[in-house]
């Protein structure tokens, strides 16, 4: 250890952590950088060698050489108004903290509502002031992600903005949740089943709706168009869609709200025409929030895992930003993870 550290002027450098570990220098920036892409041994092995020769890095010089800023942007394209009344949001920031909490990578939360707000911040990017960018709640039109792909930023998006999208990406099931919400009231012997939509330029409110009309159509029950109400994710939203429906048909029985906020709304709706919850009509939200729980009655919803869907977004994030230099000869990671219904009292 003594001659390692003579070699290297007194500081033992990466070349020496990496041949005392037996792997190459890459392999051993990998591990120190906390990359993904090693395998349990390898890493045992580098962090034996660092604690062994009493390796530092030298962070400022990492940065300069790697173009590096040790910074990741987490990045909400919603009004501050929707991002601190959403549950979803602040559990989102949760996983990536959690996943952030072993590494030295910074956290850089922005809100990017107005189009003051998303020229600001383009211009922030193009500088390359992160490492990486996460995406959350990304609509159809934004042309955010395209941005980040021809700046070469690693990015990984939650709730794709359609089918084929390019950039890496995580997300709930969002289909089999809207579906099996609609099968159980169904199992219920509910058979005038109301939607509130979310806004139907996000990706993820489109396939609830799709798992919804799926489920009506394999029950052979009427697809009635007057029985959608499409809203904007907001308890107001949720509220001005139940008193839609009720106009439209007075004999719903059953609806099945996009997100627990606006279920939360068309309860206080229902609530005022009258409307027992779930005797004359059921209700089920999309989150299994905060909000489900402590709703009077509480709130049947499809649970999405939001905390971990943070933490895999983060998880990817590291190993494109580790692998940032390398050619590409894979697919991008697409991770849909699955939802779970979960019953209480209002359906």
């Amino acid at each position: 250890m003594a001659a390692a550290r003579v070699r290297s002027g007194g500081r033992p450098t990466l070349e020496e952590v990496a041949a005392r570990a037996g792997v190459g220098r890459g392999t051993a920036s990998r591990v120190i950088n906390g990359s993904p892409r090693v395998s349990a041994q390898t890493r045992e092995a580098v962090e034996a060698a660092v604690a062994e020769l009493g390796y530092v890095p030298n962070r400022a010089a990492r940065a300069l050489a790697g173009n590096r800023t040790d910074a990741i942007a987490l990045v909400v394209p919603e009004s501050e108004t929707r991002f601190f009344a959403e549950p979803y949001f602040s559990d989102i920031v949760r996983g990536v903290g959690a996943a952030l909490a072993d590494t030295e990578m910074q956290l850089l939360l922005t809100l990017a509502g107005s189009d003051r707000e998303r020229r600001r911040l383009a211009q922030y990017l193009t500088a390359h002031r992160v490492d990486g960018v996460l995406l959350v709640s990304v609509h159809a039109d934004d042309p955010l992600p395209d941005l980040l792909e021809q700046l070469g930023m690693p990015s990984v998006i939650s709730g794709r903005r359609h089918a084929a999208e390019p950039l890496p990406s995580v997300d709930s099931d969002n289909f089999e949740g809207a579906r099996a919400a609609v099968d159980h009231f169904i199992s219920r012997g509910r058979s005038a089943i109301a939607t509130i939509t979310g806004r139907l330029d996000v990706y993820g409110a489109q396939r609830r709706l799709d798992g919804y009309r799926k489920a009506i159509a394999a029950a052979g029950l009427d697809p009635d168009e007057r029985l959608i109400a499409p809203a904007d994710f907001s308890e107001e939203g949720g509220a001005r869609a139940m008193r839609e429906l009720l106009a439209r048909r007075p004999d719903v029985d059953a609806v099945f709200a996009a997100s627990d906020v606006m279920a939360a709304g068309a309860r206080q709706v229902l609530r005022e025409s009258g409307r027992r919850i779930p005797d004359d009509v059921g209700l089920i939200g999309f989150d299994d929030s905060a909000v489900a729980r402590h709703m009077d009655p509480p709130l049947t919803s499809v649970r999405q895992p939001i905390e971990e869907m943070g933490r895999t977004m983060t998880r990817v994030l590291l190993q494109e930003i580790a692998n940032r230099s390398e050619e590409r000869t894979e697919e991008r990671p697409r991770i849909v993870l699955p939802t779970e219904l979960v019953v209480r009292e209002s359906s």
